[in-house]
């Protein structure tokens, strides 16, 4: 599990009028699940002749996909994520998937909760809609039938039955109630199926500390690379530029020796392009510094940093900046160079006019958004700026979620751990 899934988007919210509706779909994609359990079922007492292979390797992934489409679906309800705890196969292969998959308890948990979803699920649901369903029936019904001269209503629908209008008026006070039990508890039936499905669906504790496990491993792994490629752009920036300056300064300097009896004139011209080769050489040190620290930052803190960040850019960029103190240097190297990419993929491709950069801290976490009105269109892939932004946050356990539909605006935000009392309390933390 990547840390993307570690650490999804907040699921979003129904309206509350929307919410009979989806609670009466779910009632029937309930029913429908049955389906998918007895299909499972049946398929694995048929791995012994073969036929329950083929079967699974449809029927599981179908499963997978109906769960995954309950868990981003009921999260709305409870307002927290249900992460999808399978287990990743050590190998390419179908066989190696399908052995993977029938050992992974989250498998069967997905096909417990199918047969319990079409009990109690369906209950929840089917009485969620049935309680706004019927009152919206019986405040509308007086005024759906039809007056005849004599008085009575007549039911418009086949005329099964009549009702007088003393009679017909008398189920708005049921409708009423019945309006009042949904308002109390719709969405606390389906908050309870909600719930209901998370015990199933989402992860179990040993199943947690099996993902925290892996994704610590795996952005070790990441850091170690990172620190690596780090290394070798240092060392192939020496070697290009101070390097091979020093050596040409080196080789003037011995040129301007040897010619400084001889010809002056020379000799002093050699001098002159040597100092310009130290100047030249000095200059491309102090950048390379600067890419692995920079002294502003040092210097100013990650406040004063990313407002000189914010006024070296060719067009307009807002900072808001609310911090009680300077974070850990890890921490505020991480943010800075974060702010940096996230500014600097803003003036390669999104043609904004205006960016906005804000830092906070709220519950023992760094807040970082940085925006910008430009085309949108902005995502996450390998080998792009947003993608080492991610990874470098993960370094510290750090996420990164990014809404940017096409037309604009672009949002990133990114956060970081980082403890009260680690901040340091410092004269310039304050708002911009």
């Amino acid at each position: 599990m990547t840390m993307a899934q570690a650490a999804p988007r907040p699921p979003m919210r129904f309206p509350r009028l929307a919410q009979p509706f989806i609670a009466l779909g779910l009632a029937i994609l309930a029913e429908l699940g049955i389906a998918f359990f007895v299909l499972n079922v049946v398929a694995v007492p048929l791995i012994a002749v073969w036929v329950g292979i083929p079967m699974l390797l449809v029927f599981v992934p179908c499963t997978r996909w109906f769960a995954n489409c309950h868990r981003t679906l009921l999260a709305s309800f409870t307002g927290t994520p249900i992460q999808r705890p399978y287990k990743k196969p050590p190998m390419p292969g179908v066989l190696m998937w399908l052995r993977t998959t029938l050992s992974d308890p989250a498998t069967w948990r997905d096909i417990a909760w199918l047969l319990v979803n079409a009990v109690i699920g369906f209950t929840l649901t089917l009485l969620s809609a049935v309680l706004f369903l019927a009152s919206v029936f019986y405040l509308i019904y007086p005024f759906l039938v039809w007056v005849t001269p004599d008085g009575v209503f007549d039911e418009p629908f086949g005329g099964l039955f009549t009702l007088n209008v003393a009679t017909a008026f008398l189920m708005v006070p049921f409708g009423l109630l019945a309006f009042l039990i949904w308002t109390g508890a719709g969405e606390r039936l389906l908050k309870a199926d909600a719930y209901l499905a998370q015990s199933l669906l989402g992860p179990t504790e040993n199943a947690k500390l099996a993902i925290r496990v892996r994704e610590l491993a795996e952005s070790r792994a990441e850091t170690v690379d990172t620190q690596a490629a780090e290394l070798r752009r240092i060392e192939r920036d020496l070697h290009d530029g101070a390097q091979a300056r020093l050596a040409a300064l080196s080789m003037n300097l011995g040129m301007a020796e040897e010619m400084v009896n001889r010809d002056p004139a020379q000799a002093a011209a050699l001098l002159t392009e040597a100092r310009e080769s130290a100047s030249t050489a000095l200059s491309e040190l102090r950048d390379l510094v600067r890419g692995i620290h920079p002294p502003v930052l040092a210097d100013r803190g990650l406040e004063g940093a990313v407002k000189a960040l914010a006024m070296s850019l060719p067009f307009k960029v807002d900072v808001t900046i609310d911090l009680p103190g300077r974070p850990p240097a890890p921490v505020e190297s991480a943010a800075y160079f974060a702010v940096a990419e996230a500014l600097a993929n803003v003036l390669k491709h999104a043609a904004a006019t205006t960016a906005w950069v804000q830092l906070s801290h709220e519950k023992e976490r760094l807040h970082i958004l940085v925006g910008d009105d430009g085309v949108g269109g902005a995502t996450v892939r390998p080998g792009g700026g947003l993608y080492g932004i991610e990874r470098r946050l993960a370094a510290f356990d750090g996420t990164l979620t990014v809404a940017s539909p096409t037309g604009g605006p672009t949002t990133v935000i990114m956060e970081l751990p980082c403890e009260s009392s680690s901040l340091k309390i410092t004269p310039s933390s304050g708002t911009a």
